[in-house]
């Protein structure tokens, strides 16, 4: 099938041009949609599963699925159908390169970029889950990273809703390295499914490792079912613990245990990419986990797929890998709850509030009357210099604790505990409050929000904002933020101003000049950046096939789908020359050819009638009375004139005297 894909057209429409990928389930193409102009990817079952009627029927159902998800961070898919015993989804073109590829080139990602990335996929399986879609093949490959640095989820092909025709099955569907413990042994999934698969995506970006590895498929979904993974701080000692936890939650083996939706583990990556406090509960405080037993080895049959392509395998019925141990990998949270009891509840909310009044009177006191010696004013000392005059002073140095502060440079003393001016007993204990410098905080990524939103993250962040300018962007939908300054992740100060860019949708993209280039390169040039191409030719003194002018000229903008117009160099033009040939009667002039190349012969031929002879030629040298034949170089026009005359007859002599003329004849008398 491969060899004969390129050329074909499905539906009289898509053009398929060249493939760009292939996977354990299909292949994807590149091709030209011949009807709105622009580039598109096609994706076509591979045969085995194209002529599987169960799966051309989920096929059909869940193309038309997941053509309703609309989302920026979603692969948009425009078209679906059959043709020639294959079938097809037609889907947005994105340039890119997934995230496996660069995770394969760089090993572990920055770890900030991975919270981006595993945000913006949430918000991705927010709307898929919302419409009860499940994508179940979440997977580094199916994440496209476009130049902007945002991502893009594809390949809903085996993504199912709950509501389909077929809910459960006999196979397993996914690829081994990223499926959940509940897929790999076929129970009903949930959105808490992906949620898992996501978790793995993210510990691999982070680590540049796989959780769990193996031969083969089916060790890989042992894996999944019976062990723990490494912690990722063993194997990257620079990840975040926080980050670390929440990957830890996503990949917990129960699905109760990890976070209850998409939407709520997006939020703990936002809190983290913010700075703020995220708050995981049930024990996910740490990365740590507990253990549990070895694993004992399950078998799910021979002729698994490879572990690293997404594959169908067989199961017997729901039961699917087993699990050697059921016990929860992680500590549980307490579900117990305090009894509502008013009562009690009104008894302790009256003895805080007297330890409260009492503790207030005992510091008060403690001040005013308190015997001793003041503690030493410190404020913007160095720790050194205080220290220094504290001991001078009788007292001796306890903790150091780091604050932020504002108006004090990092390093100096901001204050002590007890405070400056307090009166205590020599050889008492002075705390150091020393400052940390002004409280910093990470601007948040507010690319593809809206500007409502955008607001509402710099306000929970500390920060204010300012909308700046509205600009073109080709990258960033209309009304979302296409642009910040500072940018996402800069460091800045507690209450700085953020300024925001709303997009005005796409410019068009700048023409590219091609002039110089040859016709083929300048076509898949413009074709790449998604115009239309037309060419004219013209003689020139460029080489034939250069581009020697188009239309609009470089730097210009278009849309997608627009029209190019290319002059194409058909090399120098060579001069032609007429050759004319005239006689005034009396015989025959012809030449070889009325019209000749600037260099080019032409043969002159000259034939005097019988009693004729050539009198006089111009225009051709050399010709004598009788003519003849004669070949010249034309470098100009030609015209040749010859004159021809009768010839002259020789006169007969007079016979001698008294001798008879002989030309007479008579007879005698």
């Amino acid at each position: 099938m491969t060899g004969t894909m390129i050329g074909k057209v499905f539906n009289n429409r898509y053009q398929i041009t060249e493939r760009i990928g292939i996977g354990g389930m299909a292949e994807v193409y590149r091709a030209q949609d011949n009807v709105l102009g622009r580039l598109v990817a096609v994706k076509t079952m591979l045969p085995q599963y194209a002529a599987d009627p169960s799966f051309t029927q989920r096929f059909k159902q869940e193309a038309a699925a997941a053509a309703n998800l609309q989302s920026p961070y979603i692969v948009n898919v425009y078209d679906w159908g059959h043709d020639d015993d294959t079938y097809y989804i037609v889907m947005e073109y994105v340039r890119g390169s997934d995230l496996k590829t660069a995770i394969n080139e760089r090993g572990a990602i920055n770890q900030r970029k991975v919270a981006e990335i595993g945000s913006q996929v949430c918000q991705a399986l927010s709307v898929a889950h919302k419409l009860d879609i499940i994508h179940r093949d979440i997977k580094p490959q199916n994440i496209m990273v476009q130049p902007d640095g945002n991502v893009k989820v594809m390949d809903f092909g085996i993504a199912r809703a709950k509501n389909s025709v077929k809910t459960q099955t006999s196979s397993v569907l996914g690829t081994a390295h990223y499926i959940s413990p509940e897929q790999a042994q076929g129970k009903e999934l949930t959105a808490a499914s992906d949620i898992y698969s996501l978790g793995i995506v993210l510990y691999e970006a982070s680590t540049g490792r796989l959780p769990f590895d193996g031969p083969d498929a089916v060790s890989v979904a042992m894996k999944q079912v019976n062990d723990l993974p490494v912690a990722p701080h063993e194997i990257n000692p620079d990840i975040d613990p926080t980050l670390e936890a929440i990957i830890m939650k996503a990949l917990a083996k129960n699905p109760l245990e990890r976070f209850a939706t998409a939407n709520d583990m997006k939020q703990a990556l936002n809190d983290y990419l913010a700075g703020r406090p995220v708050m995981l509960g049930g024990g996910f405080g740490s990365a740590e986990t507990a253990v549990i037993g070895a694993a004992a080895g399950v078998g799910m049959g021979a002729g698994a797929a490879m572990a690293d392509g997404t594959a169908v395998m067989p199961v017997a019925g729901n039961g699917g890998v087993k699990p050697v141990n059921t016990p929860s990998n992680y500590r549980a949270s307490d579900s117990s709850k305090p009894k509502n009891n008013k009562k009690t509840i009104g008894i302790v909310v009256a003895v805080v509030a007297a330890l409260v009044v009492i503790g207030v009177a005992v510091f008060a006191f403690s001040g005013m009357f308190a015997s001793g010696d003041p503690i030493p004013d410190v404020k913007n000392k160095s720790v050194e210099e205080a220290t220094q005059i504290i001991e001078d002073a009788g007292f001796k140095i306890g903790k150091t604790t780091e604050v932020f502060d504002d108006d004090i440079a990092a390093g100096n003393v901001t204050g002590t505990d007890p405070k400056a001016g307090e009166k205590r007993e020599k050889g008492s204990t002075v705390n150091l409050l020393v400052s940390k410098g002004a409280e910093e905080i990470t601007v948040p990524d507010l690319t593809g929000k809206s500007a409502d939103d955008a607001k509402k993250e710099l306000t929970a962040a500390g920060l204010n904002y300012k909308a700046g300018t509205a600009e073109y962007s080709e990258t960033v939908d209309k009304d979302l933020v296409a642009r910040q300054d500072p940018a996402a992740g800069t460091k800045v100060k507690k209450g700085d101003t953020i300024t925001y860019y709303v997009s005005l949708g796409s410019d068009g993209t700048e023409v590219p000049n091609v002039i110089g280039d040859s016709e083929g390169s300048a076509t898949t040039t413009l074709e790449n950046k998604g115009f239309k191409v037309t060419t004219e030719y013209q003689y020139s003194d460029e080489a034939s096939g250069t581009v020697i002018g188009q239309t609009p000229n470089a730097g210009e903008k278009l849309k997608e789908g627009d029209t190019v117009h290319l002059v194409i160099s058909q090399g120098k033009k060579t001069a032609t020359y007429s050759v004319s040939v005239n006689s005034n009667g009396g015989g025959k002039v012809s030449a070889s050819s009325s019209s000749v190349d600037e260099g080019g012969s032409v043969t002159i031929t000259i034939t005097p009638d019988s009693g004729y002879e050539v009198a006089s030629v111009k225009g051709l040298d050399g010709v004598g009375a009788n003519g003849g034949t004669f070949t010249i170089t034309v470098t100009s026009n030609v015209t040749i004139n010859v004159t021809f005359q009768a010839t002259t007859p020789t006169p007969t002599p007079d016979p001698p005297s008294g001798e008879p003329d002989k030309t007479q004849t008579g007879t005698g008398a």
